[in-house]
C-alpha cells in the first residue's frame, strides 16, 4: 500500500521504517526535518507538508503527541485525502476527540480508526506493539495488513473511541506497576536485600510483568533513558481521569498514580523515562 505517515518521533520513526521493511511505500512528514531525512535514508519519501504526505495515499497514519496536534492535522487529512482513504490515528488522545474526528471523516467518505499502541520504543523498533483499535469492523479488517507490520497483538476493541479508552486503561496499569516496582526497590534496598536478586524472583512469580522483565535492571541502576517520557505519561493520566469522569466511575488508584506522575514532572523529571517514578518514591523517603 501507499502510506502517508505524519509524526516520525521516537515511536513514529521506527514504525514507518517497519512499514518500509514490509514492502509498503511510505511518504513521511514531521515538523523536524531531520526525521523526514532519516526516513528518506531508509527508502521512504520525505514530504514537505501534511498535505504532501496525504496526497495519493491509500492509508494515512498519524502518531502525534496529544489531542491538539491531532485536531490540527486531521482537517488537512480530511481535505486532501481521497474518498475511501483509511485514516489510522495511532496517537494517544482523548476518546471524545477520536469520536469527533471519526464522525467528521465519515462525512467525507474517509474511514477513520483510532489505533493507539503500547510497547514503547522497543516495541516500535521490533514491530511487536500491542494495538487496540476502535472503529468499524470492516475498516479494521481493511487495515490489518498495515497493523500487522507494526504489532503482534492487534485487537478490534469496539466502536470509534474504544481504542483510546483501552489505551487509557493500559496507561493506568503501566503507571501503577511502575509505582509498585519503585516501592519494592526502595523496600528491598532499605532492608539490606539485593534488589537485583529480589526482583529476579518477583519477575519469575505471580508478580511478574512485562515491566519487570524489561525495566527492573535499568531501574536498579537508576538508568532512565526515555523510551516513554514522564511528560507523555502525565498527559495520558489526564486522559484516564477525564475518561473516568465521562464514564461516571471512581478510580482512586488512578488518582494516586496521576499524582505520582505529576510529582515526577514537577520535580524536573519530565524528560526521563516513566520508570523515573522511582525518583519520586526515593524522595518521599529522604
Amino acid at each position: 500500500m501507499t502510506v502517508g505517515f505524519v509524526g516520525l518521533g521516537i515511536m513514529g520513526g521506527p514504525m514507518a521504517a517497519n512499514l518500509l521493511k514490509a514492502g509498503h511505500v511510505v511518504t513521511g512528514y514531521d515538523v523536524a526535518e531531520e526525521r523526514t531525512a532519516q526516513l528518506a535514508a531508509k527508502g521512504g519519501v520525505a514530504a514537505r507538508s501534511v498535505a504532501e504526505a496525504v496526497a495519493g495515499a491509500d492509508v494515512v497514519i498519524t502518531m502525534l503527541p496529544d489531542s491538539p496536534q491531532v485536531e490540527e492535522v486531521a482537517p488537512v487529512i480530511l481535505e486532501y485525502g481521497e474518498p475511501g482513504l483509511l485514516y489510522l490515528d495511532m496517537s494517544t488522545i482523548r476518546p471524545e476527540t477520536s469520536r469527533r474526528v471519526a464522525e467528521q471523516a465519515r462525512r467525507k467518505g474517509i474511514r477513520a480508526l483510532d489505533a493507539p499502541v503500547s510497547g514503547g520504543e522497543r516495541g516500535a523498533i521490533d514491530g511487536t506493539l500491542s494495538i487496540m483499535v476502535g472503529g468499524a469492523a470492516e475498516d479494521f479488517d481493511a487495515a490489518l495488513p498495515i497493523l500487522r507490520a507494526l504489532g503482534t497483538t492487534v485487537v478490534h476493541v469496539g466502536p470509534s473511541g474504544a481504542g483510546q479508552t483501552v489505551k487509557a486503561a493500559n496507561q493506568l496499569v503501566v503507571g501503577g506497576v511502575y509505582a509498585l516496582v519503585s516501592e519494592a526497590i526502595v523496600l528491598l534496598e532499605a532492608s539490606g536485600v539485593d534488589p537485583v536478586a529480589g526482583l529476579d524472583v518477583l519477575a519469575g512469580g505471580l508478580a511478574g510483568s512485562r515491566i519487570l522483565e524489561l525495566k527492573r535492571h535499568s531501574m536498579v541502576k537508576r538508568e532512565f533513558t526515555p523510551g516513554f517520557r514522564v511528560d507523555l505519561h502525565h498527559k495520558d493520566m489526564g486522559i484516564v481521569l477525564a475518561a473516568a469522569r465521562e464514564a461516571g466511575v471512581a478510580l482512586p488508584m488512578a488518582a494516586l498514580v496521576a499524582q505520582l506522575v505529576a510529582a515526577a514532572r514537577a520535580q524536573g523529571h519530565g524528560s526521563l523515562d516513566h520508570s523515573a517514578l522511582l525518583k519520586v518514591v526515593e524522595r518521599l523517603n529522604t
